[in-house]
């Protein structure tokens, strides 16, 4: 199993920061690794909306489908793949620590299966690298913004 939970403070109100990381048509500017976002279903998001992305990691092209699951405007996300070649589960959560920082955490769960299962513990730590730089790209676009 690979689960990699990651925070950061963000310099925003929680409203800013929720709205903004929801918003799939924002990932490629600040997922390292997301090129591209096609939706699938009519927007806006909402429990049962399918979004593509197409992505780089660990330098393997990947195109998968992500639904979302849960949706509670600015507390949590959660997206779980629909389609692609490794089951995931993305969760983010928002917490205002004070009117104008927010607590977000990304987190990443899935279950490698055949071939992949020998690379989880590699991957976890990738994962967990990426989504540093992801979290920080996002602190510094909306901090800077």
């Amino acid at each position: 199993m690979v689960d990699v939970v990651t925070k950061i403070e963000i310099k925003c109100a929680l409203d800013k920061v929720s709205e903004y990381a929801s918003d799939p048509d924002n990932a490629p500017k600040w997922y390292v690794n997301i090129k591209s976002v096609e939706w699938k279903t009519a927007k806006p998001l909402k429990v049962g909306s399918q979004i593509a992305f197409k992505a780089q990691f660990l330098g393997k092209q990947l195109a998968y489908i992500y639904e979302i699951a849960e949706l509670i405007s600015g507390q949590k996300l959660v997206m779980r793949t629909a389609d692609g070649p490794f089951p995931m589960e993305t969760t983010y959560s928002w917490e205002a620590i004070t009117d104008t920082t927010t607590l977000m955490t990304l987190r990443n769960r899935g279950e490698p299966a055949g071939f992949s299962k020998l690379f989880a513990p590699f991957m976890s730590f990738a994962m967990k690298r990426a989504n540093s730089k992801d979290l920080e790209r996002i602190k510094y676009l909306l901090e800077n913004a």
